[in-house]
């Protein structure tokens, strides 16, 4: 065969598999799953990953105020040539999931949630300059409406987040408290959720503490988000570096059985 024809059956081939892989990947995002559609994911140009995860150890700030994790030696290097930890986690620490179980006896546990939800169109709603002004700042169903206005329609299946300017402070005492040792940091509103509810939405996801502001007293959005068979994700970073439209989020959920959560590995990619 002379060099030209391998030279054109190569360059077929080529755009016979391209042709193909998008034709999976059209097909995969009408695939429905759960009752929320497979997400079309967001147009992709340069490629660059945002790392949207805190590293976290013991000094963590936690809810609770007690270590998140905790380290001990199992094996060390010396006299054994390698070397590994034993951990001692709690599920909800550093940047994590909440599962739908973690608000409900017999929700999704964090291994149920569909791969379709943890590949998904990424919208971000910024609330910073708010924030600055009232610590316990929340995103309302007016915020997600003027989003709408501004970006175009939410799409189905995608992840909502919160975005306050809170992970610059994760060093730092206000980062979970004010003045006074009372809970302060932004969060969603039960009117933003009820409406993101409607839209189809499979996750919020904040750069603070907890979906719920500071100042909750009920957890009312944990209390109907969640048990809705939705998942938030708590604690992203680096939120800041990403456009309010167009990114798309991978959420490397844990998978251990019967989990209400546990700590993720969250990119993005834009």
């Amino acid at each position: 065969m002379c060099n030209h024809c391998v030279i054109e059956n190569v360059k077929q081939n080529m755009l016979s598999r391209r042709s193909l892989f998008k034709g999976m990947a059209f097909a995969g995002a009408a695939v429905a799953a759960g009752g929320v559609s497979s997400p079309v994911l967001a147009q992709q140009t340069a490629g660059k990953v945002v790392d949207l995860t805190h590293a976290y150890d013991e000094s963590f700030p936690t809810f609770d105020g007690n270590p998140g994790i905790e380290y001990e030696w199992a094996v060390e290097f010396a006299g054994n040539g390698y070397q590994l930890h034993k951990l001692t986690i709690f599920e909800h620490t550093g940047t994590h999931i909440d599962a739908p179980f973690h608000f409900s006896a017999d929700g999704k546990s964090v291994d149920q949630i569909e791969p379709q939800q943890l590949v998904a169109p990424l919208a971000i709603i910024d609330i910073t300059d708010r924030a600055k002004e009232d610590a316990n700042a929340t995103v309302e169903a007016a915020d997600v409406e003027a989003w709408i206005s501004a970006n175009g329609e939410i799409p189905e299946g995608a992840v909502v987040a919160l975005r306050s300017g809170w992970a610059k402070k994760v060093s730092e005492p206000a980062f979970r408290n004010d003045g006074e040792g009372k809970f302060a940091f932004p969060g969603f509103g039960k009117s933003a959720t009820d409406l993101l509810a409607t839209l189809n939405v499979a996750a919020i996801g904040v750069d603070t503490l907890s979906l719920d502001p500071g100042n909750s007293a009920d957890f009312a959005v944990h209390n109907s988000w969640l048990p809705g068979g939705r998942y938030g994700i708590e604690c992203l970073n680096n939120l800041e570096e990403l456009p309010v439209s167009g990114a798309t989020i991978m959420v490397g959920a844990p998978k251990h059985k019967r989990g209400t959560g546990g700590p993720a590995r969250v990119l993005a990619l834009v």
